[in-house]
């Protein structure tokens, strides 16, 4: 920029300067109605925070008294909110101190933070908070983040949890017009005027308050959780299962909700009276099909009265069946370990067996393993279940058994990260690696299926400057010399082919795989 031919005179200049100085400050100053209006929000916050005691108070002398009535019921609901009450006033008179310290550190030995004298002071709160050996803001953090711990694990209620976790939250904070956030402490008390940092603090001191309170009233509450009121009486089928297998047997459990153990209610169903005090219901189920079936409990009162409760339930009858499923595909696959699922609904996995044809089938804790042994020829699954002593045939599958699909050729090599990458191909590869790499490698890797190939033999295909082939050959999975001197001879840009690439898998079936190109970077 070209350098400007106004020459100011000196008063000129000392305007300018004192425009300047006066400008910074008005913009360090914070304006007197700002500073009166957190005055009255510290004497607002400071009354709300005495009510909220007197509440808390009231809450645990109920518990205290409670517990004087009925020890073995209340104390170990009084031990817990001694603790809460302990530790919130341990915070409480922590904060306390800070607010003294902040203040006196402006105002003076006679400080006090009900009556704060340089009131607009933006050093105080961070030289107490933020500076020195004390690392004061720090200690507050820790201690408000061991409270919120401590105070949030007695309440079950997640609303009310998670309302005292984002009010007692001490997570990194980004004001506006910053790019990286700040810790807690300093985007707290970071240039924040004195009346400003004690107010915060008060309203750090409300929010212990009624966290402390929220937690008394769950602890009160839990007093006569464990009671059991009972004001309805019903009658119920409980049943063992709904499901019943033919030849199975179906059991059910009819009861009266709250039932007199010394006058049991007598049960009737289908005019006839049950046998079974106890309300145990079975029979022999002999047909299939959905089957429903009412009745009623007659229970006497002490007055000499009878009251009447009707009830009514279904079960369904079904053949015999399971379900047998290949977990990992629709097929099986010949050679390798095929996952699969076999259940049989109402029957415990103890109780279930199975056989496969065309290879083997072991069990897996409760799943099972298919290995098939001859590609073409099907492969079928027979379950069987122990059902009420006996056992009987319970589902046939048949699987195909296929052939494992072709792998994938590829250059295993180390990665920045350490772990070993594979170059499949079509893409540039340093000609350090490829030095470093041993040879080629093959396997099957989609996701579904993770087999690793043999690899037999390969052949690698160079080009000279004329463009005539020059092909190499190796035995085996490795690199031969011949070929790494190829390699070695490579520039920046060239490529070169490998194929009639030869593997063999798990399945025993030899294959000629897809070619490779390797672009030298």
């Amino acid at each position: 920029m070209a350098e400007s031919v106004v020459r100011l005179s000196p008063r000129q200049k000392m305007i300018n300067l004192m425009y300047i100085v006066l400008t910074a400050m008005l913009a360090l100053n914070v304006s007197s109605d700002v500073l009166d209006g957190f005055v009255q929000v510290e004497d607002g916050l400071a009354r709300t925070n005495a009510n909220v005691h007197r509440r808390n108070d009231a809450i645990y002398s109920q518990l205290d008294a409670f517990t004087e009535q009925n020890p073995e019921k209340g104390r170990q609901w009084l031990n817990k909110a001694t603790e809460v009450r302990s530790r919130s006033l341990e915070l409480y008179a922590l904060i306390d101190s800070l607010k003294i310290a902040i203040v006196r550190r402006a105002d003076g030995e006679d400080g006090d933070p009900a009556d704060i004298q340089r009131r607009d002071d933006l050093e105080s709160a961070a030289v107490v908070m933020l500076s020195g050996g004390d690392n004061e803001g720090e200690h507050l953090r820790r201690a408000v983040d061991d409270y919120r711990v401590f105070i949030t694990s007695l309440i079950p209620d997640s609303t009310k949890r998670a309302s005292i976790d984002a009010a007692l939250s001490t997570a990194p904070y980004r004001r506006p017009g910053t790019v990286a956030p700040q810790k807690w402490e300093e985007a707290k008390f970071e240039n924040q005027p004195v009346v400003a940092a004690v107010t915060l603090l008060t309203k750090l001191q409300n929010d212990v308050r009624y966290a402390e309170g929220d937690a008394l009233t769950n602890l009160l509450s839990m007093v006569d959780a464990g009671d059991v009121r009972v004001n309805e009486i019903n009658a119920f089928v409980i049943p063992q299962s709904r499901m019943v297998m033919r030849g199975g047997k179906y059991s059910a459990n009819i009861v009266l909700a709250a039932v007199d153990t010394t006058a049991r209610p007598v049960i009737y169903i289908n005019d006839k009276p049950l046998a079974d005090e106890h309300g145990l219901y079975e029979f022999q189920a002999s047909s299939t099909g959905t089957f429903d079936y009412s009745g009623y409990l007659e229970v006497a009162h002490g007055d000499g009265t009878t009251t009447r409760h009707p009830f009514s339930s279904s079960y369904v009858v079904m053949e015999p069946t399971a379900t047998v499923s290949a977990t990992m595909m629709n097929v099986l696959y010949a050679g390798i370990n095929n996952p699969i699922g076999i259940s049989v609904p109402g029957v415990p996995m103890s109780a279930v067996s199975a056989t496969m044809t065309n290879g083997t089938l072991s069990r897996n804790g409760d799943s099972w393993i298919a290995k098939p042994s001859k590609v073409g020829e099907n492969a079928t699954i027979t379950v069987t279940a122990t059902i009420d002593g006996s056992s009987q045939t319970v589902n046939t599958s048949t699987f195909r058994v296929r052939k494992l699909p072709d792998p994938v050729a590829f250059i295993t090599f180390t990665g920045q990260n350490g772990q070993p990458e594979r170059y499949k191909g079509g893409k540039p590869i340093s000609k350090t690696t490829l030095m470093a790499a041993p040879g080629l490698d093959a396997a099957i890797d989609d996701d579904m299926l993770n087999i690793d190939f043999k690899v037999l033999g390969f052949e690698t295909v160079f080009f000279d400057q004329m463009g005539n082939a020059i092909p190499e050959v190796a035995q085996g999975a490795q690199f031969s010399q011949r070929q790494k001197d190829q390699f070695r001879r490579l520039s920046r840009g060239k490529r070169f082919y490998i194929s009639r690439i030869r593997a063999i898998g798990p399945d025993g079936i030899e294959r000629t795989l897809n070619p490779v190109e390797v672009i030298v970077n």
